[in-house]
C-alpha cells in the first residue's frame, strides 16, 4: 500500500544541533517550515506536546490557514481537556482545514513532565484514563444520539456533538507507548501506532505485540516508525556529516543553552529514562554505534533517548532502501524530521521522498503480479 510520509513542524528553528535562539513562537520559521513541507511532497506534519511548549492545536490551526493539501497530526495529551470539548475542537479544526486533521495521543512516562501541569496520577492511572478519554472522543465523533458514560476518571450524561468529523474514516487516531499499559491501550484505540526509530527485530516484535493486543477488538492498526535520516552524495560523506552533529550535539549540551535544554527535557545521558520507548532505544545503542544496515544509534546515546534521536545515514538510494525493509516489516509511515529543520526538509522532499515512494510501488506492483500469477 501508499507510504505516509509526516514530518516536523517546530515554534522555532531548534535542535539537538542547533540552539533556540528569538521567540518561542517564530511565525516566520512556522511559515518557512509549513511551505517546505507542502511543496517537498509530504503528507502530513507532526505539532508536539510538552508541558512548557506553545499550543499545539493553534499551531496547527496557524499552519492550516497557510496551506491547502497539507495535513495536520496534532499531538495531545488526555486528561487536561474535557474529551467531550476536545472531540469538538478537533472535529471543528477538521471542517476548518477541510479533513485534513489527526491527532497523536501521547499520554506521557514522565512523572516530573505531568507535574508541570499538575498531573500525579500514576503511569497506569494515566493510559486508563487515556482508554476512557478516547472511548468519550469516538462516541462524540460517532454518536448520533445522546450517549452517558460512567467510568473511573470520566462520567457522561448526555453526551452529544453537532459537529462531526468531516470525512467518513473520520479523524485518524495516532498512539505512542511502549510500556504494557500502553500496548493495551493502543490495542483498544490505535488507528496508526507510532514508533521510534529501533532496530529491525524490536520493531518486528513491536508490531507483533500491538496486532495480538488489537485482535481481540477485531482492529488491524497499521504502523509508524519515526528517524532523522542522515544524507549525502556518498555513504563516506553521510557518516562523515553524522560525526560532525554528534560534535555539535556535544558542544551544544555542554554550552550553558545546552544545559537549559537538559534541564527541560529531564533527559541527561547518565540517568534512567522513566518511559519504555527512550529505553528500548537506549537498549538498542548499547547494541553499537551502528547497527542493521545503516541504523545509527549515538544521538539517543548522547541525549538519552529523549525523543526521536536515532538515523538512517547514507545515500538517498541507501536510506530508502532501508526504509523499504520496514515497510515489509508492515511499517507503512514514516515520521522523518532532521537536525536542521529547514534544509533537511528541503532536501528530503527533493532527494528522499520519491525515491521512498517509487520504491514501494515497484514493490507493490511485484507482489501483485505475484498474486496474479498464483
Amino acid at each position: 500500500m501508499p507510504v505516509e510520509i509526516i514530518g516536523y513542524i517546530g515554534n522555532h528553528n531548534a535542535s539537538e544541533t542547533i540552539p533556540a535562539a528569538g521567540p518561542v513562537i517564530n511565525p516566520e520559521h512556522i511559515a518557512a517550515a509549513a511551505a517546505i513541507h507542502e511543496n517537498g511532497g509530504f503528507d502530513r506534519v507532526l505539532f508536539a506536546f510538552h508541558s512548557t511548549s506553545p499550543e499545539s492545536i493553534l499551531i496547527a490551526q496557524h499552519v492550516a490557514a497557510r496551506t491547502t493539501k497539507l495535513k495536520l497530526m496534532i499531538a495531545h495529551r488526555p486528561g487536561f481537556t474535557a474529551p467531550t470539548l476536545a472531540a469538538r475542537q478537533l472535529a471543528t479544526l477538521d471542517h476548518l482545514s477541510n479533513g485534513r486533521v489527526s491527532v497523536h495521543i501521547i499520554t506521557g512516562g514522565n512523572d516530573q513532565e505531568l507535574a508541570q501541569d499538575g498531573d500525579r496520577l500514576t503511569k497506569d492511572e494515566r493510559y486508563a484514563r487515556t482508554s476512557e478519554y478516547l472511548d468519550i472522543v469516538r462516541e462524540e465523533w460517532t454518536s448520533e444520539r445522546p450517549f452517558d458514560y460512567d467510568g473511573t476518571y470520566y462520567q457522561v450524561k448526555g453526551g452529544f456533538s453537532h459537529v462531526k468529523p468531516q470525512g467518513p474514516d473520520g479523524i485518524p487516531v495516532y498512539f505512542g507507548g511502549s510500556s504494557e499499559a500502553a500496548i493495551a491501550v493502543a490495542g483498544k484505540h490505535a488507528d496508526i501506532y507510532a514508533l521510534w526509530g529501533e532496530t529491525y527485530a524490536q520493531v518486528a516484535e513491536t508490531i507483533k505485540r500491538i496486532r495480538q493486543a488489537a485482535a481481540p477488538y477485531g482492529r488491524r492498526p497499521r504502523f509508524s516508525l519515526s528517524l532523522r535520516p542522515i544524507l549525502a552524495d556518498t555513504e563516506e560523506e553521510a557518516w562523515a556529516k553524522a560525526g560532525r552533529l554528534l560534535e555539535r550535539a556535544k558542544a551544544l549540551r555542554a554550552s550553558a543553552a545546552g544545559e537549559r535544554l537538559i534541564n527541560v527535557n529531564a533527559s541527561a545521558a547518565d540517568h534512567q529514562p522513566p518511559n519504555e520507548g527512550s529505553r528500548r532505544l537506549l537498549a538498542a545503542a548499547a547494541q553499537g554505534a551502528r547497527l542493521d544496515k545503516r541504523l545509527w544509534t549515538e544521538m539517543a546515546a548522547l541525549t538519552g533517548a529523549s525523543g526521536n534521536s536515532t538515523s538512517l545515514v547514507g545515500t538517498p538510494d541507501q536510506v530508502a532502501e532501508a526504509l523499504l525493509d520496514y515497510y515489509d516489516l508492515g511499517v507503512t509511515t514514516f515520521l522523518i524530521r532532521g537536525f536542521d529543520p529547514l534544509e533537511d526538509a528541503f532536501h528530503y522532499g527533493r532527494d528522499l521522498i520519491p525515491r521512498v515512494r517509487a520504491l514501494v510501488a515497484e514493490r507493490d506492483a511485484s507482489a501483485s503480479r505475484a498474486q496474479a500469477a498464483e
